[in-house]
């Protein structure tokens, strides 16, 4: 299958933001690199990557207002994981909760499952506050809460939009299903690792 030049564009951007942790050999004092530290930090993990991407490939399988309201709401419920982690607040089964993301998101891709809005936002927006409390409790003590923030932010948008292009490409195929089903055996490995 020939890849749509719009696709290739979003794996470029993809590859060149995995690329960012080489901005960590400039000295720390560079506000920039909060920033650059953020939009790498989704990109380090591949249960961080596959969760978010599987959010995008199930927003577009759902279509209507859930294409966006349901990155959208991961973002959101995201950021205040991040906030709750750096505020120090406890948050129990968190890494459970980020495997069984990857493991859930994936069946729901893999079944092509249509749930009610409501209930789609609630199931995202758990996972979502698992995913950004992981996030700020990795953030370095000295850097900035909102750059770095904001870095990881726009790269989980990313992602998200990634997994929304890639779907739309593949439509509702066996091959879309079957990505849905890997992400799922990922999800189920990290959940027994």
């Amino acid at each position: 299958m020939r890849m749509l030049p719009a696709t290739r564009q979003t794996l470029f951007l993809i590859l060149l933001l995995g690329l960012s942790g080489a901005a960590h050999a400039h000295p720390q004092e560079w506000a920039h690199l909060d920033f650059a530290s953020g939009l790498g930090h989704p990109l380090s993990g591949l249960d961080h990557l596959l969760a978010m991407f599987a959010v995008g490939l199930w927003a577009a399988q759902q279509g209507g207002a859930a294409l966006w309201r349901v990155p959208l709401s991961f973002v959101l419920l995201m950021a205040v994981g991040g906030v709750l982690a750096w505020m120090g607040v406890p948050l129990p089964m968190m890494e459970p909760g980020i495997a069984a993301s990857v493991l859930v998101l994936g069946l729901l891709v893999a079944l092509a499952a249509r749930l009610p809005l409501p209930a789609s936002l609630l199931l995202v927006g758990g996972f979502a506050l698992c995913h950004g409390y992981a996030h700020g409790a990795e953030m370095a003590s000295d850097i900035s809460l909102l750059r770095y923030g904001l870095g990881v932010l726009l790269a989980t948008a990313a992602l998200h939009a990634a997994g929304i292009g890639c779907a739309r490409v593949l439509r509702q195929s066996l091959a879309l299903r079957l990505g849905g089903a890997a992400i799922a055996a990922s999800g189920f490995l990290l959940l027994t690792a």
